[in-house]
């Protein structure tokens, strides 16, 4: 039986290495390439096509939601499985809308993460217990009035310039990550800020906040 080869992106070589070491005792599974952060993730998803990749979300540049958006329309087939150190209930629903199948917390891994993997392969969705208790409790709290998430309302390039304005990033900054002009990155923000219906940056710290963009001890 052919192993299930596996992407690992975390921006700490030190967690990359525990992982690897991890699923090096697994004779069904192999590392075929570590991403330090989301833009390497990215390439290496779309070059050596994964059967699964490990994805953090705190990521120096592109994060793990932003680069989880980009290889779900380039490498399909790919499963994806968060693997983080937060549970935040707004960081699991924008996931699980992206299409992981899996978010497992990094206090948790271990033997777990090997189960994880396996289950997902199979074709299941598995969640950490803790997230899945919260995810269950949330279910059954009254429906509050329908109102369209602003967030979901941007593309997924002002989705990433969003984050990168919010990380405290210029314009020629932003362009130079993406790879686009700066005429092109400041016309994204003015779209963003209009979309948002914000002002200023501090605004829009305050909305990355709030919503799970960015994190304020990340």
């Amino acid at each position: 039986m052919p192993k299930t080869r596996i992407l690992i992106a975390d921006d700490h070589a030190i967690v990359r290495d525990g992982v690897r070491a991890l699923l090096a005792l697994a004779d069904d599974m192999e590392v075929v390439g570590e991403a330090p952060d989301g833009y390497k993730a990215i390439e290496l998803a779309t070059s050596l096509q994964p059967d699964l990749i490990l994805m953090d979300i705190a990521m120096p540049g592109l994060g793990g939601l932003e680069a989880t958006i980009e290889i779900r329309k380039r490498v399909p087939a790919a499963k994806i499985i968060v693997l983080s150190q937060y549970g935040d209930p707004e960081y699991v629903r924008r996931f699980l809308k992206a299409g992981v199948s899996g978010y497992v917390l990094k206090n948790a891994a271990g033997a777990d993460l090997l189960s994880a993997i396996r289950a997902v392969v199979r074709g299941g969705l598995v969640l950490d217990p803790e997230i899945a208790r919260e995810a269950v409790q949330e279910a059954g709290a009254p429906a509050m009035a329908d109102a369209p998430d602003a967030y979901d309302g941007l593309t997924d390039r002002e989705k990433q310039v969003l984050k990168l304005v919010a990380e405290g990033r210029s314009n020629k900054e932003v362009a130079e990550l993406l790879g686009i002009s700066v005429k092109t990155a400041m016309s994204h923000r003015e779209h963003v800020m209009l979309k948002l219906h914000l002002h200023n940056r501090t605004e829009l710290i305050r909305f990355a906040l709030r919503n799970g963009v960015i994190r304020a001890d990340a």
